[in-house]
């Protein structure tokens, strides 16, 4: 058994809403609360939540973490 981890970012838009609700319905759980920031290279602010899920299998580094 195995927790993996992975830190899912985008712009502050409905694409990062879409992202972290994907990863919740395929078995994610929220791990801490949401960082925003402002990209100034770019001028839009960002958005950071990380996720964690329990997986049966022992974890190895070439592991697609977004298709667990």
């Amino acid at each position: 058994m195995a927790k993996l981890y992975r830190l899912l970012t985008a712009d502050d838009t409905s694409e990062f809403c879409h992202k972290v609700s994907e990863a919740l319905s395929k078995g994610w759980e929220l791990y801490g609360d949401p960082a925003y920031g402002f990209d100034a290279a770019n001028g839009v602010m960002r958005c950071a939540q990380a996720v964690t899920k329990d997986v049966p299998q022992d974890y190895s580094p070439d592991m697609k973490l977004g298709q667990q």
